[in-house]
């Protein structure tokens, strides 16, 4: 495998080993690996995978939209509807 593509994090001089552990911990849950093999483990029907996603939905666009370009937000304006 090339050196890119693999997942690790180095132990440094002096440090405890559960520290690093716990650095690869973090490193993986936030790339989604952890709970993606969490989720392969059994099978999951469309139906199970579609709920799953509409679950989720809400913080992946929290994150997606946190940072808006002047040019977006300007498109999300004109696209919201005008209350009254």
């Amino acid at each position: 495998m090339s050196e890119k593509s693999m997942r690790g994090v180095s132990v440094k001089k002096g440090e405890p080993v559960d520290r690093a552990l716990k650095r690869l911990k973090t490193k993986l849950d936030t790339e989604g690996i952890l709970e993606e093999m969490r989720r392969r483990r059994a099978f999951e029907s469309p139906t199970q995978r579609r709920l799953r996603k509409q679950r989720t939905a809400p913080k992946r666009h929290k994150v997606r939209w946190r940072y808006l370009s002047p040019a977006q937000e300007a498109k999300a304006e004109e696209a919201a509807p005008k209350n009254p």
